[in-house]
Parts: C-alpha cells; sequence; structure tokens
C-alpha cells in the first residue's frame, strides 16, 4: 500500500491523520538518508494508533522512548538498517530539565505545562513532566533544552530556577496498583470496567456510550466490545486499570480475572 491508502486505512480522525503522515515521513526519511530519525512526542493514544501501522508497514526498525522506563508520552526513533536498535542511545534525541520552586511553594503539572506552552512551545516537543517535592522534572526533545533553560524562568506567580539534569537522574513516582480478583459473566467492556473501579454495570455503560472510556488509548463507545487480557482500560475521573490476567471459570460458569488498578 502506498501512504495515502495505510492512512486511510488506520486513521479516520483528521488531527490523528496528520500525526500518523509525520510518523510515515520519518520512518522513510530513515530509510533513504540511512541515519537515526526521530518523531515528535506521541501522546499514548497516538502511539497506539502509530503500531498497528508501523507492522503494516513490516516493522521497520525503531524503538520508543520516553527517557524512563513506562513513560507516559515518547518519541519513536527510526533506524537505519545498520544500526542496532540494543546499541542506541536515546539520550541522544531527549534531555531533561529540572525546575526547582521557591520554598513552600505549590506547582502542579498544570502550571507547569502551562508554563512551557506561554513561551511558544507545542505539546508535542514536550514529554512527561514530573512535579515532585518542590521541583518538576521536564522531558524534551535535545532540540528544545536551551530554549527552556534561557525562557521558562516563571510558572504561575513564581520564579524557578533551572538545570540540565541526565536522563538517568529522573524520579518518577512509584506506581502503585490494587489488585483485583473477581468474577464476571462475560468479558464485555461495560462488566470488565465495573469490576476495575467497584461500580455498578450499568454506571459503566453510562461512562462508556458518554464516550469517557478508552481501550488501549482509543477512545470506546461500544458496552459490548470483548475486553482481552493486557487490555488497559482508562476513565475519565476514574482512572486506569490492566486486564492482567483472563483464566478459567468459576464453579459457576463466571469468568475468572484479575485486574491491576492503578492508584
Amino acid at each position: 500500500m502506498n501512504k495515502t491508502e495505510l492512512l486511510n486505512k488506520f486513521s479516520k480522525d483528521s488531527e490523528e491523520r496528520v500525526v500518523l503522515a509525520r510518523v510515515l515521513d520519518q520512518m522513510e526519511r530513515a530509510q533513504r538518508r540511512a541515519i537515526p530519525c526521530p518523531t515528535q512526542f506521541l501522546s499514548p493514544a497516538q502511539r497506539s494508533a502509530a503500531e498497528p501501522l508501523l507492522a503494516a508497514c513490516g516493522h521497520p526498525r525503531h524503538l520508543f522512548a520516553g527517557g524512563y522506563e513506562g513513560a507516559e508520552r515518547t518519541i519513536c526513533v527510526f533506524l537505519p538498517d545498520w544500526q542496532e536498535v540494543e546499541n542506541y542511545d536515546a539520550g541522544e534525541e531527549l534531555c531533561a530539565i529540572e525546575a526547582v520552586f521557591p520554598p513552600n511553594t505549590e506547582l502542579s503539572h498544570r502550571d507547569i505545562l502551562g508554563g512551557l506552552m506561554g513561551i511558544g512551545l507545542t505539546r508535542e516537543k514536550v514529554g512527561d513532566i514530573l512535579v515532585l517535592e518542590g521541583k518538576a522534572q521536564i522531558v524534551a526533545l535535545k532540540e528544545t533544552g536551551p530554549i527552556i533553560l534561557s525562557q521558562f524562568d516563571q510558572a504561575g506567580r513564581y520564579r524557578l530556577k533551572l538545570r540540565e539534569i541526565p536522563l538517568s537522574q529522573l524520579s518518577p513516582a512509584p506506581v502503585q496498583v490494587k489488585v483485583v480478583h473477581d468474577t464476571v459473566a462475560t468479558l464485555r467492556l461495560d462488566a470488565v470496567l465495573a469490576s476495575g473501579f467497584s461500580i455498578a454495570r450499568g454506571k459503566a455503560a453510562g461512562l462508556i456510550s458518554g464516550g469517557r472510556v478508552s481501550v488501549n488509548h482509543r477512545e470506546c463507545v461500544k458496552a459490548d466490545k470483548t475486553v482481552a487480557e493486557g487490555d488497559v482500560l482508562t476513565c475519565r475521573g476514574l482512572g486506569k486499570c490492566v486486564v492482567k490476567t483472563v483464566g478459567g471459570q468459576s464453579r459457576k460458569g463466571r469468568i475468572i480475572i484479575e485486574i491491576e488498578r492503578y492508584v
């Protein structure tokens, strides 16, 4: 399939189509020039859309990187045939900036992101923002680092002190999960969502039809969609859970499942 046919097959959304077209451009550039070619930062939904597209392209040599293991926003780096994924350092494309707040100051993720947008950066230039005690750590494209260091001196009403740090010094908060062992009558999305978030099935169905639920970072409004092991379910206002295992049947003929809910 040519580029237009691929985009027609894998995306119906105009904004997503633009993102996927840029991904294909970088893939072709890496193959044509025989050099590593990174995309800008992709959201989880954009990455989820890009992965089947890359599979249809024959799994070109590439890797996703966000500065640390488990990063939410990532770039996709396409590599030439001569370069092995294992030998590539994503630090070639990324940097980390630490912004220290004044004492007794509380700044949120929104405050930091708003300040970055205020100096003219687009969301695609910035990766995860880790808000810690008294400071924030910002992952960004390498080319964006000097702009942040020279221009990002304030968030909200507060002045910031900035310095570049190695990616190895990023300090993401440990993931905390609650393990839910349950049985469901069916693997329908509304049933599994209700189990994962301990809500009534009717309420789960309403959240789904209201466009608040995503499966593997793609919005889903079909309550009868079949959920599989490994699927990531997110719901605005409730959070995220992962279907870790789908087992056999209980004595009452219900399906045994294990879910990890992020808390």
